[in-house]
């Protein structure tokens, strides 16, 4: 009888009682408790079964559970007999930060209170062999307690579970990172990451009553950040060769249940969509939360981008330079890019740094290396965007990051295909103030930048109708953009950007204006279009001047 295909159930043991579908993933037990590492971090990109797995290591070891070997009965690691020595023998404390994002520093250590509080309501039965003095701290463990008892509290529930028990503590925090990144991408790092480094400390350093830790996230943050104090610090990232087919399908895995679902005559189709990922040098690596949803759907659809999107690949992207968007239109196309690869993120330093984005979206799992190649002692990779599911879900995702301009995007983008100016202006200024203060927080962001990510919304809405290029030679000289359209029926354009900063400041825009039709004219910009038998009068050109959030349109007569 098949098993039941449930989608997203993170728990070990609802999973196997209520005989959902699982693929075997257990010898993970006994590979991690051999490596003889104290602390482990494990990075993975989001929906490859991070949360899942600490569970399984949770319902393995925990002495609690009860009915630990039942559960594990015909799995791989209970042929382990060694390792089941072990099963249920140990104290352990499971705690994710997942649900820790807010939008203020406050907000932040609200929902750390929140998570702790629930973790002593859920293990009252610790008081029992508690002195008065831990029956004090015990008391002070609430939602409004202050940061410094929070930032002690992992250090204290390890030191309760030990002492009931009498034997050290295996820890498990899931989704580490996940409070940090948004304190990044709304503002605040600089005061969490001092209360996190704090708490990592105590809870992973001066901590006595750790047996073992185990860590997992989408980003491996920087030593210097987090973990300076650490040294014992044992971090395997997507380019590891430890573990890396313990998270994620293999494709073996995945074609053997495409036979037992009936899916067999799918194979190819499934792979061109959904293969492509790699940890170490393990290739055919599936995302599971896409094999699964296929499994349960029968169709293909981009599962993957379903799910939250990734706030801090957004403003990385959304606020990267002029050379990252065009990068962009050549990876939708099926293109590629060239970049360092750093694994270890420096929030303080990744404002503007094009490796950090390229870098971030390897991690995240977006991009692929296909190849690399050392030139004077650095290595730089060819990436490309994973595989077809991930290619329409970067484009919805991109889509998605340019929609806070609402309904007037859609309308600027019809009036900038009729040539109709009008429009065009009166809906330009409210995009711009809604878009500008979502590229930067601080309203300081470049407008060249701006407008260039205007143009990647333009890519994602009208891809099945227009080339859109940049920066291409055409006549005597470069244009900033041309919507090429793929049936010549329709209007071609070509947009030229003059900016106060770059341009004579003693200029007005409508002069500017001016400048940037004549360029478009002197310089010959439509030839690449007439040349390939395009109607003159079938082709638009606009000017664009701006300074700041102010914008002036005008178009060619």
């Amino acid at each position: 009888m098949l098993k039941t295909v449930g989608l997203g159930i993170q728990d070990f043991e609802k999973v196997i009682e209520q005989n959902n579908f699982y693929v075997d993933k257990t010898k993970f037990i006994s590979e991690w408790w051999r490596s003889n590492d104290d602390i482990t971090l494990i990075t993975r990109p989001r929906r490859f079964g991070k949360t899942l797995m600490l569970s399984t290591v949770e319902k393995f070891f925990s002495v609690r559970q009860g009915n630990n070997e039942e559960l594990f009965k015909g799995l791989n690691v209970y042929n382990d007999t060694e390792m089941m020595e072990e099963c249920g023998k140990w104290p352990v404390l499971f705690i994710s930060f997942a649900v820790v994002k807010a939008e203020t520093y406050q907000g932040a250590l609200q929902q750390f209170n929140w998570l702790f509080t629930e973790w002593i309501a859920r293990n009252n039965w610790l008081k029992d062999k508690m002195s008065d003095k831990d029956l004090e701290f015990y008391k002070k463990v609430s939602y409004d307690m202050d940061e410094k008892t929070a930032g002690q509290c992992l250090n204290t529930f390890c030191r309760w579970l030990s002492d009931y028990y009498g034997k050290k503590v295996i820890i498990l925090i899931d989704e580490y990172d996940t409070p940090m990144q948004e304190a990044y991408v709304i503002g605040y790092w600089d005061e969490l990451v001092g209360f996190m480094r704090n708490m990592f400390n105590s809870t992973l350093k001066t901590n006595p009553y750790l047996g073992k830790a185990l860590l997992t996230g989408i980003t491996r943050v920087s030593r210097e950040s987090l973990f300076s104090d650490l040294n014992n610090l044992q971090i395997v990232t997507i380019s590891s060769n430890m573990y890396a087919d313990c998270f994620g399908f293999t494709e073996k895995e995945v074609f053997e249940s495409l036979d037992s679902y009936g899916y067999s005559s799918e194979k190819e189709k499934v792979k061109a969509w959904y293969d492509g990922f790699k940890f170490g040098n393990t290739e055919d690596i599936y995302n599971p939360w896409s094999i699964i949803s296929f499994l349960q759907e029968g169709k293909y659809e981009p599962y993957w981008a379903n799910t939250s999107s990734n706030s801090l690949v957004s403003k990385l992207v959304r606020e990267g330079d002029v050379e990252i968007k065009k990068s962009f239109e050549e990876l939708l196309k099926g293109g590629s890019v060239r970049s360092e690869i750093d694994e270890q993120l420096v929030f303080g330093e990744m404002d503007g740094n094009k490796k950090a984005v390229w870098s971030l979206l390897y991690a995240s799992g977006y991009l692929k290396a296909i190849a690399k190649e050392e030139i004077s002692g650095v290595t730089e990779y060819e990436l490309k965007l994973t595989n077809y599911e991930v290619m329409v879900s970067f484009s919805i995702l991109v889509k998605r990051w340019f929609e806070n301009a609402g309904h007037n995007y859609s309308y600027f983008v019809k009036a900038l295909l009729e040539g109709n100016i009008d429009d065009m202006m009166d809906t330009m200024s409210e995009i711009c103030e809604d878009m500008m203060s979502t590229f930067d927080g601080s309203g300081k962001a470049a407008p060249e930048n701006f407008y260039h990510g205007l143009v990647i919304g333009l890519l994602v809405e009208l891809r099945d109708r227009y080339e859109i290029k940049s920066n291409r030679e055409s006549g005597l000289g470069r244009y900033d953009v041309m919507l090429r359209p793929k049936d010549k029926k329709d209007n071609a354009v070509i947009i030229e950007f003059k900016s106060k900063r770059r341009s004579e400041k003693g200029k007005t825009l409508d002069e500017l204006c001016d400048m940037a039709l004549k360029q478009i004219e002197d310089k010959k910009y439509e030839a690449e279009l007439l040349s390939a038998g395009f109607d003159k009068e079938k082709i638009i050109k606009l000017a664009f001047a701006f300074e700041g959030k102010e914008v002036l349109i005008k178009k060619a007569l």
